[in-house]
């Protein structure tokens, strides 16, 4: 059975969720603000980096949301389902994927083992979560306009 939204909401780790646009407009905001603190480089690098993974996390959470969809967040995963419905929601390459899931694991490391987050690795996370928020609004704006407060 080929992954779909529709199977992900079947198998329990999504659940729907009619579209809203004041929901999407505070995500989105919400990214814009993180993406402002993950610049400022007067912080730490493991600060700088959370703030670009939380961004990345709430752009592909508003383009899930702009597909009737949100995570079943009582579920372990859910952050895997959300980077990983992005081929399905905004229709991201996957190769793509694979560097926002090598980012989160990367999060969960130092997260939960207190692995180091060096210059570097923040630096790598701002610009994918600057590259993923210009895609998830690019597509709102083509897909999805009366999300974001444009007229169709």
């Amino acid at each position: 059975m080929p992954v779909s939204l529709q199977n992900l909401l079947k198998i329990g780790q999504l659940k729907a969720h009619p579209p809203d646009a004041t929901e999407v407009q505070r995500l989105l905001a919400a990214a814009e603000r993180n993406l402002a603190d993950a610049r400022v480089i007067t912080i730490s690098p493991e600060t700088r980096f959370d703030a670009a993974y939380k961004t990345i996390m709430q752009a592909a959470l508003a383009a899930l949301m702009a597909n009737g969809y949100r995570p079943d967040t009582n579920r372990p995963g859910h952050h895997v389902t959300v980077v990983q419905g992005l081929p399905l929601t905004i229709g991201l390459a996957p190769a793509r994927v694979t560097v926002l899931d090598t980012l989160r694991r990367k999060r969960n490391l130092s997260d939960y083992t207190g692995e180091d987050i060096d210059d570097s690795s923040a630096e790598h996370c701002l610009a994918e979560a600057e590259r993923l928020l210009r895609d998830v609004t690019a597509w709102l704006k083509v897909h999805r306009p009366q999300l974001i407060g444009l007229q169709r």
